[in-house]
């Protein structure tokens, strides 16, 4: 019979990689372990490991199963959660975020859960193609993101457009009283903190400069709002960001706008998938 115990075991040896070291840290001798994992096995009906030298690695029935583990475990946590202090019902909103989008942003979307004493805002950031793994196996309950997910017919996602920014140069005051006033000097010559080729914003930006026909200054490039917005405020150069993601260096002066870049947004999304049950707390959100 497939028991939370055997997945506890499994899990162990998953992370660890060898039966020595799982079975130290459980205070398990390695004979019983290896029977325990065994066990699971021929529950399940697959080899979860294959020996790789002196260590384990998953099969793919094996990451599949690690995958269904994490979930069940979450789940456990989540019940947990709910009912603790002391009985009071708290409710957990699972949130995925894109590791590159903006923590203002995000701030401004949870702002209207963030101090109740009846909820619980679980958040974790990571790339796209993870957080949109974790949601399908209800990990998560939202995705915030940046970048829509391909859709076809029999794509579960629901996509929600949560807000559109405007995209400008930032940079302190000192090298904005310096700069050039026309935008093709100021691309060409003024050093620039760039996001990474890969993202949506640097796709769009790469678009503008092609159509100026001109070559950027590039004085660094970063894939995390945050340290861009670090590299502008250390005078690295004028950085293309969305005013949200420094709304409080304009607003205390440390940083300015110096021009906005038409034709080049940040849209804010909201990932979900078709739940039987979805949790009231996200309806609330989204509604907001």
């Amino acid at each position: 019979m497939l028991n939370l115990h055997h997945l506890r075991l499994f899990r162990a040896v998953a992370t660890d990689g060898t039966l020595t070291g799982a079975a130290g840290r459980l205070n398990l001798s390695q004979s019983a372990l290896s029977t325990q994992i065994k066990a699971l096995e021929a529950a399940l009906g697959h080899d979860l490991f294959e020996r790789r030298g002196r260590g384990l690695v998953l099969t793919e029935a094996g990451r599949i199963a690690l995958e269904h583990a994490e979930t069940i475990f979450r789940t456990a946590e989540d019940l947990s959660a709910t009912l603790r202090e002391r009985g009071q019902v708290r409710r957990a909103l699972r949130v995925g975020a894109l590791a590159t989008l903006s923590r203002n942003f995000q701030m401004q979307f949870l702002e209207p859960l963030v101090g109740r004493s009846d909820v619980e805002v679980i958040l974790r950031s990571g790339n796209q193609a993870d957080l949109l793994r974790g949601l399908d196996a209800m990990a998560y309950d939202v995705v915030l993101t940046n970048l829509a997910p391909a859709r076809d017919a029999a794509s579960p996602w629901r996509v929600q457009r949560l807000a559109s920014q405007p995209v400008s140069l930032i940079g302190t005051p000192l090298r904005a009283a310096r700069a050039p006033l026309a935008l093709p000097e100021l691309l060409s010559f003024a050093p620039l903190v760039l996001p990474t080729p890969e993202t949506a914003l640097r796709a769009a930006f790469d678009g503008l400069i092609d159509q100026l026909g001109i070559t950027p200054n590039i004085a660094a490039e970063a894939d995390d709002m945050a340290m861009l917005r670090l590299l502008a405020r250390a005078d690295a150069g004028f950085a293309v960001l969305p005013p949200i993601a420094v709304k409080d260096e304009l607003r205390q002066g440390v940083l300015v706008e110096l021009k906005q870049l038409d034709g080049i947004d940040e849209t804010f999304l909201a990932i979900t998938r078709t739940r039987r049950f979805p949790n009231p707390l996200l309806t609330e959100l989204l509604a907001g």
